[in-house]
């Protein structure tokens, strides 16, 4: 049935319906999917749960203070001090600020207006170092909901009038922090995808060593990335999903890394039947019969373990969970449509040179993994026990892993603008006046919160307190710390803590560092709660495919050892070769995530293959069958799927570079050692018990010797 099926969409005339059918709709989509950075939204705000404390601070004053308001920092220096000229310049300067578009109609705060407003009396902060050698401007940008994508432009306006000859003038604050987050994601849409495509094409050129073949891979993943992208901008435009760069960054690496690994298994099992079947629509109809179980069974892993996400308090991370479930289910369609429509229209010429000719032998029966396996099958036990302490042996670098946070500074892997701008102002003795913390407290209570803050190092004078509606009130303290840093996080729980204790306050306490601390505390509640959700999942989908339960738990366990050595080695590596400062506190959940829902796929590759060979070899002779048929296939998907991730560090962000190096060191690790070593060890060792309750191979006869070394060959 299931074979009819698969032959009725790879006839002689479906094939060019399925072709049609595909192109038409990647042509709609791809009006869309250009369009789809023009939908993100990065702000951190926007990433938090209501029922985050700093959310519930931006509802109560959003009838006062605006939240697309982008404080922003104009910070000049000059080595041995600025000079009256570099000082009625910034005044000049401050004038010409305050009349672009964009800047709201509360001015520029310059030196000299923070002079006289001083002398008044009035609380305003120190523009200018007691050294001399640095000043800044202060002002504010409001561009509407449209900020994000309109920062760019408004930053490379004002740093062409904010200019001192023999100086250095950078643009910090919040609206520099923004500035340099899009230049950090410039060009994701295009040079990533081109990145990518380049390396998996240097890839599959060394695997298929055929100038053609390559193509209909690639052109199938960039099909799959437009409709996917396209699909995304709708839904972003008009159903409220939430996309920011990193989930647009992952999509298009999942999607083409993905998407060649379901063509690499694909093609070879179609190269297999092609050597069977004299009519190659027969060989795809059974290829796709055989394959098309295990790609659905790892693309429904992979979606539905992205979809757990969002279960998530953090609307980032809840957001890129349909994201990247969108993007896996759309590549498992086309590579099951439109590619094995290619490879039958093209037909047996497309794997020139090396043509699978109909009768000749098939290669894999005596390669390199066929004797891998029979080296794993004189001591099984032996292997998976050796495998298993070493594989533990590296989780201990999890010990060095530190997930608390990172600072705006260690954010980046190169230095941008606002991180020049920033460092001038905490090395010469300037707050940032643009971070600060907001307490919205009830108004009888204000002068109480007000006193309780009083001596927490780092937190500057409270201003002026403001009427809000209901009896409430609000007032902000400057915090004299990176936004992002742990010294600001510890600033912000003190602030809490202090006004917390006020009895019949209702205090409540936010602002730009709360942001961040709010982040990271959804950050590990996420991580506690969706975890095991996923591990759950994954478990049922196995138990469904293999109809077991033995197989599935141990794959899970393997599965999870795998993780936890990535993880540890990869901490390794950020902290001595690298040099990152730590780690973000969504990198483990993310890491975790797309460890357990690709690395998975490997053992459903194999697995689905043994059992295939079991009903007519047995476990321990299939398990060695299925090592050799499909060693080559998952090494060179391994390969690809490592390859697009690292690509992420292209991108100056230490986030998406350890998600990149964590994730391709654990499909590497699962690829040549879990999947070829550690599963196929304990196949030869439990036999047929791995099958249980299931009486699959109720023999469970042991493997001799002879039988190990007799050549491999597989079910028709």
């Amino acid at each position: 049935m299931h074979r009819q099926i698969a032959g009725s969409l790879t006839g002689p005339v479906t094939k060019w319906i399925v072709l049609a059918a595909v192109l038409a709709i990647t042509a709609i989509m791809g009006v869309f999917s250009t369009k789809l950075t023009s939908v993100q939204n990065n702000e951190a705000s926007s990433w938090l749960p209501a029922s985050a404390e700093s959310t519930k601070v931006l509802d109560e004053l959003s009838e006062s203070v605006d939240p697309n308001d982008i404080p922003t920092l104009v910070v000049y220096h000059r080595d041995g001090g600025l000079t009256e000229d570099d000082l009625a310049a910034m005044e000049s300067h401050g004038e010409e600020i305050a009349g672009l578009e964009g800047v709201t109609d509360t001015g520029v705060l310059t030196p000299a207006a923070a002079e006289q407003a001083a002398a008044q009396g009035a609380p305003v902060p120190t523009l200018v170092a007691e050294d001399g050698e640095v000043a800044y401007l202060y002002f504010v940008l409001n561009f509407g909901d449209d900020g994000w994508n309109a920062i760019p432009d408004a930053a490379e306006e004002i740093r062409g009038i904010a200019e001192i000859d023999g100086g250095d003038v950078h643009l910090a604050g919040y609206g520099g922090q923004a500035a340099d987050s899009a230049a950090a994601f410039e060009g994701i849409d295009t040079n990533l995808i081109l990145a990518t495509l380049a390396v998996v094409i240097v890839i599959l050129l060394f695997t298929y060593r055929s100038p053609v073949l390559w193509l209909l891979p690639i052109i199938c993943a960039v099909v799959a990335n437009t409709i996917a992208t396209g699909l995304v901008y709708l839904l972003a435009k008009y159903a409220g999903l939430t996309v920011n760069g990193q989930s647009q960054a992952i999509l298009s690496i999942l999607v083409i890394g993905a998407g060649t690994d379901y063509a690499l298994l694909l093609v070879a099992r179609y190269r297999e039947e092609l050597r069977r079947h004299a009519d190659r629509h027969e060989a795809m109809a059974f290829a796709l019969h055989r394959a098309a179980p295990a790609i659905f069974a790892s693309a429904a892993t992979v979606a539905v373990g992205m979809l757990c996400l969002s279960f998530a308090e953090l609307n980032s991370t809840a957001g890129l969970g349909p994201v990247n479930a969108i993007g896996v289910a759309v590549t498992f369609l086309v590579m099951v449509t439109l590619l094995p429509a290619l490879l039958v229209i093209c037909g047996r010429w497309v794997f020139w040179p090396k043509r699978p000719a109909f009768g000749s032998p098939e290669p894999t029966s005596s390669g390199i993994w066929a004797r891998v396996g029979r080296a794993i099958s004189h001591r099984p036990r032996r292997v998976w026990v050796t495998t298993t302490g070493l594989l533990l042996l590296a989780c201990l670098g999890l010990f060095r892993l530190d997930a608390s946070g990172l600072s705006t500074e260690d954010t980046y892997t190169q230095e941008f603008d606002s991180i020049k701008g920033q460092r001038l102002l905490t090395d010469h003795g300037l707050a940032d006046n643009s971070n600060t913390l907001q307490v919205v407290t009830n108004t009888d209570a204000a002068p109480d919160v007000i006193a309780s803050l009083e001596g927490i190092d780092g937190l500057g004078e409270p201003g002026e307190v403001q009427p809000l509606a209901d009896g409430r009130s609000w007032f902000e303290a400057t915090i004299n710390a990176d936004i992002s840093s742990s010294t600001a996080a510890g600033i912000v729980e003190d602030s809490r803590d202090a006004a917390h204790d006020v009895d019949g306050a209702d205090a409540l306490v936010g602002g730009g560092s709360a942001f961040y601390l709010d982040t990271k505390i959804a950050s590990e509640r996420d991580s506690w709660v969706i975890m095991p959700l996923v591990l759950l999942v994954v478990l049922l989908i196995l138990i469904g495919l293999l109809r077991s339960i033995v197989a599935p738990v141990i794959l899970m366990a393997t599965v999870v050892l795998s993780f936890g050595a990535a993880l540890g080695i990869s901490a390794l590596l950020f902290e001595y070769v690298f040099g990152f400062a730590g780690s973000d506190p969504g990198f483990p959940l993310f890491a975790f995530v797309f460890l357990v829902a690709l690395g998975i796929d490997y053992n459903i590759f194999l697995m689905t293959r043994v059992r295939e060979e079991t009903a007519t070899h047995g476990t321990r002779r299939g398990s060695l069958i299925a090592l050799a048929s499909t060693g080559g296939v998952i090494t060179s998907a391994g390969i690809v799927l490592a390859a697009t991730f690292l690509v992420l560090g292209s991108l100056p962000l230490v986030f998406l570079a350890e998600l990149g190096v964590a994730v391709a060191l654990g499909v590497m690790l699962d690829t040549l050692v879990v999947r070829s070593v550690l599963v196929t060890a304990l196949n030869l060792d439990l036999g047929g018990k791995m099958w249980w309750p299931s009486k699959l191979d109720a023999e469970d006869a042991p493997l001799t010797q002879a039988e190990a070394e007799r050549p491999l060959e597989t079910v028709h």
